[in-house]
């Protein structure tokens, strides 16, 4: 047996727990018409693979037709549902995991215009913030239909072989009847605590009796919402003795804070630049209060912050959710004595923030979450070892090299800046996106164990290239920024990247035009702002930065109002003339009839990048595939096998922002998908 508290054994009511690692209920939105189908099973089924103790899913599942998913849940009201859940079931106790799953009636946190356009119901007509939907004030009919619904949906999950099921407490309708500032019911459901608390416990009673004691009940609650007039931590510590006595549940899932909004969202589950682990003394004063099993998950990314959680008695179950989205096996690597090997959770939440734009969950740097039906994450070696040339030492480059050296290959990568990182190391300059470098990091170490060859300071030519004698050459040498973008005056304007490595001394009156919508907009008005420089951020976009997404503007704009950054959308910068010591910007609109004018001394322009693509053109007639790649073999997860030169020396393929400008995702799954098979 281990002596390491993270890999003791942990008895939760009948079911015992091989350790003491979760992964908390989260949708990815992986769901087909609903279901967990062969995508989102095979999704779980990695982490359960991986060692976890237990996986919840769906965070959280549709109890009743009037919780329509603002993004793609499960529908936990469909009895179809229960042979898709048997399958995941099934899958996953194989593997030797437990598994629960997220049950929930969403309240005011949806909107009507969804699913089958029901009114939304709260225990009041006040519209939350971040959905804009205004409910309907619950009657006494509706809140005895959806406690039946719970019940029912409880046990459809119980006929699918789950452990057992988690109630969605926090900013959802059992949290809105528990809150003061959401419940403005009268009778027995509205007024005191006893009140406000009754929708929750019988909702617990009714699930209870349907489910037997032989099935594990827990509650996800937030014990403090952190808001004037809210659920207090006093009020809180008393909910929590309230639900522990009620004996029908088997353990609390702590959280602190509201989600209401975007910045509540994100306090609550804090990304990259925030402290980790905020809420851990807090559960763990709940804990010591009630002396209960608690669970608890915010931002605890790392295994020595997971194993003082539960080495300090703070908790008894520790969530490590998205960092089991970046590695699905940490707990495989603890027990073999590898933690170095645990690829970072870097906080860039690209996960969540995917999901509230309707899109699928994925990890910004581990291309196969979300896609094990065709991406590995355990890399397989080939059957013929080959020389594979990388040209290009950023993200995208340092995962093709990191991916072919798994595989076995001689892997030799040439770089002209003097260190790896690309555009991940001119974001890392920011302080509170410090921990992207850990995307790099994390690569470099898996290189040097796969003994990569390094040449810095080097500009590879085509004589270069083929003195390596390449049976692969892979092209990852990104972009250069993009702007010349204006009628007039581009000899004037500068870089956002210029702006935020230093290249540039900031002006004073400063003007960004920010036709990409990414970080680096942002970052270099936070870099000019600090630096006393008066900013106005322009978009011709009719919303700034959507390409940054909700939860990751939330630090922006914390930095940026306060800074009196000014931020103007709907116009478009046309041209840039000189007068004197100033710039005069000429402005116009995309929708026609405006010409203005600002009279600034530095103008920034954010337009994405142009592919640094001189190299591949020059290698293409010495390929084999001329630089082809066949997107159906791409898709399929397929080795690449076009031969358009039968004379030529190797395959040739170019990935990332050599390509066309996207992201860091983009460049790092196009080198998986390319690699895996070489």
């Amino acid at each position: 047996m281990s002596n390491d508290p993270l890999l003791q054994p942990y008895q939760l009511k009948h079911l015992t727990l091989r350790n003491r690692i979760i992964v908390t209920a989260h949708e990815p939105a992986y769901p087909e018409d609903g279901m967990p189908k062969e995508r989102y099973r095979a999704y779980t089924v990695e982490r359960a693979r991986g060692g976890v103790a237990m996986t919840m899913t769906a965070g959280s599942a549709a109890v009743s037709k009037d919780s329509p998913p603002v993004f793609n849940n499960l529908l936990a009201y469909k009895d179809e549902i229960v042979p898709w859940i048997r399958e995941m079931a099934d899958a996953v106790h194989e593997e030797g995991a437990a598994i629960m799953i997220q049950l929930t009636h969403l309240g005011r946190r949806t909107r009507w215009d969804k699913g089958d356009w029901l009114p939304v119901v709260a225990p009041s007509h006040h519209r939350e913030a971040s959905h804009r939907a205004f409910p309907k004030k619950m009657e006494d009919w509706d809140i005895e239909r959806i406690i039946k619904d719970f019940a029912d949906a409880a046990e459809r999950m119980k006929a699918g072989g789950m452990d057992g099921v988690e109630l969605e407490a926090y900013g959802h309708l059992l949290d809105q009847f528990s809150s003061p500032l959401t419940n403005e019911l009268e009778g027995p459901y509205g007024g005191s605590l006893d009140n406000r608390m009754r929708f929750c416990m019988d909702v617990l009673k009714a699930i209870r009796t349907r489910v037997g004691s032989d099935f594990i009940l827990g509650v996800r609650y937030t014990a403090d919402e952190c808001l004037p007039g809210g659920t207090g931590k006093a009020e809180g510590l008393e909910i929590s003795r309230r639900l522990k006595e009620s004996g029908l549940i088997d353990y609390l899932n702590v959280i602190r804070g509201h989600i209401d909004t975007d910045p509540g969202l994100t306090d609550v589950i804090p990304i990259q630049g925030m402290a980790n682990a905020p809420h851990l003394d807090f559960a763990g004063e709940i804990r010591a209060a009630t002396n209960f099993p608690i669970f608890h998950a915010a931002k605890i990314p790392d295994v020595a912050t997971a194993r003082y959680a539960i080495a300090s008695g703070k908790v008894d179950m520790v969530g490590m959710t998205r960092a089991h989205m970046t590695d699905p096996h940490i707990v495989r690597k603890i027990m073999e004595g590898r933690e170095e090997d645990i690829r970072p959770c870097v906080g860039a939440n690209y996960c969540l923030d995917r999901i509230y734009q309707g899109g699928a969950a994925f990890c910004i740097h581990n291309a196969a979450t979300g896609r094990e039906l065709t991406m590995p994450h355990i890399i397989q070696k080939a059957e013929v070892k080959k020389k594979v040339v990388i040209i290009g030492a950023g993200p995208g480059g340092l995962e093709a090299a990191r991916v072919a050296a798994e595989r076995g290959h001689d892997v030799v990568v040439f770089e002209a800046a003097n260190d790896v990182g690309g555009q991940v190391r001119l974001t890392a300059q920011s302080e509170r996106r410090r921990e992207m470098i850990s995307i790099i990091d994390w690569r470099m170490v898996q290189c040097e164990k796969h003994d990569v060859v390094f040449h810095f300071n080097t500009w590879a030519n085509p004589s270069t290239i083929e003195a390596e004698n390449p049976d692969v050459v892979i092209i990852a040498t990104g972009g250069m920024p993009h702007t010349e973008v204006l009628a007039n005056g581009n000899e004037l304007v500068i870089s956002a990247w210029d702006i935020i490595s230093g290249d540039v001394k900031p002006g004073t009156n400063v003007l960004i035009f920010d036709d990409a919508g990414d970080h680096a907009g942002l970052q270099a008005a936070e870099f000019l702002a600090n630096a006393g420089a008066k900013v106005e951020i322009m978009t011709p976009d009719r919303s700034f930065a959507p390409e940054v997404m909700a939860m990751n503007l939330v630090p922006y704009m914390r930095s940026l109002q306060k800074l009196d950054v000014t931020f103007t959308v709907t116009f478009r910068l046309e041209a840039v003339e000189k007068k004197g010591n100033q710039l005069i910007a000429h402005v116009g609109s995309d929708y026609g009839g405006v010409s203005k004018q600002r009279i600034v001394d530095q103008v920034v322009v954010n337009h994405g990048t142009i592919p640094l693509d001189e190299l591949y053109f020059e290698l293409r007639p010495s390929s084999k595939n001329l630089g082809e790649i066949s997107h159906d073999q791409l898709l399929a997860g397929s080795p690449q096998s076009a031969l358009r030169n039968p004379e030529g020396k190797f395959q040739l393929f170019r990935i990332g922002d050599a390509v066309a400008a996207r992201n860091t995702h983009a460049a790092i799954y196009d080198a998986l998908r390319i690699s895996k098979d070489i």
